[in-house]
């Protein structure tokens, strides 16, 4: 008898971690159909204003436009797509690069460099990486006024640099890996 109820009992938990996995994998199906639709969706609506002819500025002046320096991006860049909504900008690259600027700061750069724009901000940057002893991932990028000369980079820590040395986009060099 007792070794009945101990057969039931875990036969019930058995169930339960059955039902309870299920349910996850039910979720995890959710999500990625919801991130799918969203990025057809995007892709859709960058489709629709190509071919409605709608001009697409470019990068730099994109940059300048929100109070940042034009010369954050290496010059050879494949693209960039850019949400006016969300204010969200995504640059391509051909291949993992870096620049070299002539404060001799070193931005390394990922195949695909996502980050919100707003007034004199990069936030939430994902893809680019700057040399201080080691390499660090750049966080957020920003000005704080129009007059302002320095440009504040977010690795781990703020640090200020010249903002003189952004004025010009520069040729990256290939890198193997970002």
């Amino acid at each position: 008898m007792e070794k009945a109820l101990i057969k039931m009992g875990s036969i019930k938990a058995g169930t339960f971690w059955v039902s309870k996995k299920a349910k996850e994998e039910i979720s995890n199906i959710s999500q990625d159909l919801s991130t799918l639709s969203n990025t057809v969706e995007e892709k859709a609506k960058w489709v629709f204003n190509k071919l409605k002819g709608k001009p697409l500025k470019s990068l730099s002046d994109l940059l300048r436009e929100n109070n940042l320096p034009p010369g954050l991006f290496p010059q050879n860049i494949k693209c960039y797509e850019f949400d006016e909504l969300k204010s969200k900008v995504v640059v391509y690259l051909v291949s993992p690069c870096e620049v070299c600027f002539k404060d001799s700061s070193i931005i390394r750069y990922s195949t695909r460099v996502k980050a919100t724009l707003s007034r004199g901000k990069l936030s939430g940057i994902e893809g680019m990486k700057t040399k201080v002893l080691v390499w660090v991932k750049v966080t957020s990028i920003n000005v704080e006024s129009i007059k302002s000369d320095k440009v504040w980079f977010t690795a781990g820590v703020k640090k200020s640099r010249s903002k003189d040395a952004y004025e010009v986009p520069r040729d990256a060099i290939r890198v193997e890996d970002f």
